[in-house]
């Protein structure tokens, strides 16, 4: 049972007689939690590390808000001569379907030959 008030000094005592750590991460102005589709911004942080049966743990409070992401552009897969060359080589298409079935497997040779093939 603990008596009524306590003071910080007494806390932290009785949490290291605990096996508990913790300290103030005062550097730490602002923290970000990225999720899929928002994240999650806190501002003016505190942050409190806690060390506890071999875990770390951050406690953080402040000014709270939220962004969403942008919608990340799809990245061209790179489209190389040899690949090209070996995709229409194999399932005697022309250029053009080449790179279009190369593209749609993102990049993978063996996946554009194999969806050209079933075609």
């Amino acid at each position: 049972m603990m008596p009524g008030k306590m003071n910080s000094r007494e806390v932290k005592r009785m949490m290291a007689q605990m096996g508990i750590k913790s300290t103030d991460l005062t550097d730490v102005k602002k923290v970000i939690f990225e999720g899929a589709a928002t994240n999650i911004v806190v501002t003016d942080a505190a942050v409190m590390k806690v060390e506890a049966k071999g875990e770390v743990y951050f406690q953080v409070s402040g000014k709270i808000s939220t962004e969403e992401k942008k919608a990340a552009k799809k990245q061209e897969p790179e489209v190389s001569q040899e690949d090209v060359t070996l995709i229409m080589e194999q399932t005697h298409v022309n250029r053009e379907k080449a790179v279009e079935a190369l593209k749609k497997a993102n990049g993978e040779v063996a996946q554009a030959i194999i969806d050209l093939m079933e075609k």
